[in-house]
């Protein structure tokens, strides 16, 4: 059962053995509610028959005072065990789908935007977090307190609980059948509710673009439709609810008119006794409350279906996995008829084969599309090949644990990504527990030294979110002092001095020099400047390696390599007339 409300639910083993212990409490405080009208039965019973005798009014009062104290005592039980677990649980279900989206492939995130995994995380949480709380153990608690309340009406008279109870299973019913309509409803108004969120999102971060381009009054435009869709899918969402929970509830209160109606013609026909009739109509005015809140709460767990399979769809991915202990000999880096497709469509790789040796710098290139960004996140495993085999030193990388391997690899993106802090803890990211003067060093020789010094805090600057406060050329440099600091056996520069002037690309290269001694190195670059005194150039061209060789080699060729080198030649000759 633990399993299965896991799963159901998108809960964490503590938070279903909560949900459980939430459903008793919240059955035990329906039942518990009964006690007054109890009270009530047995004082109504006495004044039929001779009036309240003197030594029963202490058994009242110490009744009412028992019962008072037995509801106080389940609610706080029932509170506990719903409001304060679902806290708990929400949190430890967030740092559980963070903790789970760290050990997927990258190639989850191909297919998922920002806005829809972080609407993942908080929105369809904090959904969750109120179905934990206000629909599943109330409905489920008042669905267990009904049944046995309903028992027990049978054995004081047949015909009125059947009278009173036939409305419950024609209501249920009604909403039971409503599921398959609701879920489309909620699926078509979180598609909506994406759409905008992605809409808003692309709007704040290419707000530059926009401007730039006087498109801001069309882009709101659109943006604004993707708005009123949201608004127009809620109104349709809460009318298609509302319309079958109404039935429902329409049908329930039927109950009372057939309670009243059977219990009068039986009453009149001397088959049944006032005060039992008395206790019917008490009983189903009570019993009817939790009903009709239980019938919206049915509506309401029918609907977190939508929320839970977005989680679960993160929870149930399949994860990078294997051997936490490195077994290679060296780090060369080899790549041996390697096949790869993004979504399982057509190959990016095709049969690609080359070895990236320890101590020499290889570096990729080739046009646009060809697949070097992708050969460097195959070889420190962002992704898993569909074909062929990647070693390190004559480990498959295949069976080491992801963040294992990253420990051999210090790597520098096209796309460099800063947090909110200053620059000195920006660098320490490569090496957590660097001291101040290791970071300073790693600094120094990426050439930050430079621009820090023009800044207010010099190190200890904060430079917003993701670096908005330097230029793309310092953020750069930044990502490179942070593989200085880690200093990694092996090295992967994607387009690292692709934001740097001549001048600092030659300080950057110059530095670079220090680092890669006896290391494995892989270089992805456009500049063939950049390239020039690699040991060895790949050329990828389509998904395959088309050359491969010196410099000097390559240009015997007269292939891809001679041809991006007389096209570079000539856009540098280029100026205006």
């Amino acid at each position: 059962m633990i399993k299965k409300l896991q799963h159901k639910f998108a809960l964490s083993e503590r938070g279903a053995k909560d949900l459980i212990q939430g459903i008793i409490a919240c059955a035990v405080q329906n039942i518990s509610f009964m006690f007054p009208v109890g009270l009530l039965y047995f004082f109504v019973n006495d004044l039929l028959n001779g009036g309240i005798k003197p030594e029963k009014i202490w058994f009242y009062i110490v009744g009412c005072i028992i019962a008072l104290a037995l509801i106080f005592a389940v609610t706080y039980w029932q509170y506990n065990s719903t409001f304060l677990a679902t806290y708990v649980e929400t949190g430890t279900r967030r740092i559980t789908l963070a903790e789970k989206l760290r050990k997927i492939p990258l190639s989850f995130f191909g297919k998922k935007d920002l806005a829809d995994l972080t609407s993942t995380i908080m929105a369809d949480c904090t959904y969750l977090e109120t179905a934990f709380s206000h629909f599943i153990p109330p409905f489920i608690g008042a669905m267990i307190s009904t049944v046995v309340i309903a028992i027990s009406l049978f054995f004081f008279d047949w015909r009125m609980a059947i009278a009173s109870l036939w409305v419950l299973p024609v209501a249920f019913a009604i909403i039971g059948l409503s599921s398959k309509v609701q879920k489309s409803l909620n699926r078509k108004s979180m598609d909506a509710k994406m759409v905008c969120a992605d809409g808003i999102q692309e709007c704040i971060e290419t707000i530059q673009d926009l401007k730039a381009n006087n498109a801001e009054q069309s882009y709101m435009a659109g943006l604004d439709t993707k708005i009123d869709n949201v608004e127009k899918r809620s109104i349709i969402n809460e009318f298609g609810t509302s319309t079958f929970v109404v039935s429902a509830g329409l049908v329930l209160k039927l109950g009372i008119a057939t309670t009243a109606l059977v219990g009068s013609i039986l009453l009149v026909n001397g088959q049944l006794d006032v005060l039992t009739f008395f206790m019917f109509l008490l009983v189903v005015s009570r019993l009817y409350d939790p009903m009709q809140s239980a019938l919206q709460n049915l509506a309401a767990i029918i609907s977190t279906n939508t929320n839970v399979a977005r989680m679960n769809e993160i929870l149930d991915h399949d994860v990078q996995t294997g051997n936490t202990r490195l077994t290679n000999k060296g780090y060369d880096v080899k790549f041996k008829n390697v096949e790869f497709s993004y979504n399982n469509k057509d190959n990016v790789l095709k049969d690609v084969s080359f070895t990236a040796k320890q101590g020499e710098v290889t570096a990729l290139i080739g046009p646009s599309g060809g697949g070097k960004t992708t050969v460097s996140r195959l070889a420190a495993r962002f992704w898993d090949i569909n074909k062929g085999k990647i070693t390190v030193g004559g480990m498959d990388i295949s069976k080491i644990e992801p963040e294992t391997l990253l420990s051999l690899y210090s790597i520098v993106f096209q796309d460099v990504t800063l947090f909110n802090n200053t620059i000195m803890e920006n660098i320490r990211l490569g090496k957590k527990d660097a001291t101040d003067e290791e970071v300073l060093l790693a600094a120094k020789l990426a050439n930050c030294d430079e621009f820090v010094s023009k800044l207010p805090n010099g190190y200890n600057t904060d430079i917003g979110e993701n670096g908005c406060q330097l230029s793309g050329g310092e953020r750069q440099r930044v990502s490179i002092a942070r593989a200085f600091l880690k200093d990694a056996p092996i090295i992967l520069l994607d387009e690292a001095t692709a934001s740097l002037d001549v001048e600092n690309e030659t300080l950057i290269q110059t530095a670079l020099s220090k680092l890669i001694k006896n290391k494995t190195v892989i270089v992805i670059a456009h500049r063939m400047r950049t390239v020039a005194g690699a040991d060895k150039i790949v050329v990828l061209s389509d998904g395959v390696v088309a050359e491969e060789g010196t410099a000097e080699s390559l240009k015997k060729l007269n292939g891809i390599f001679v041809h991006m080198m007389n096209l570079q030649s000539e856009s540098s000759n280029w100026k205006l007339n």
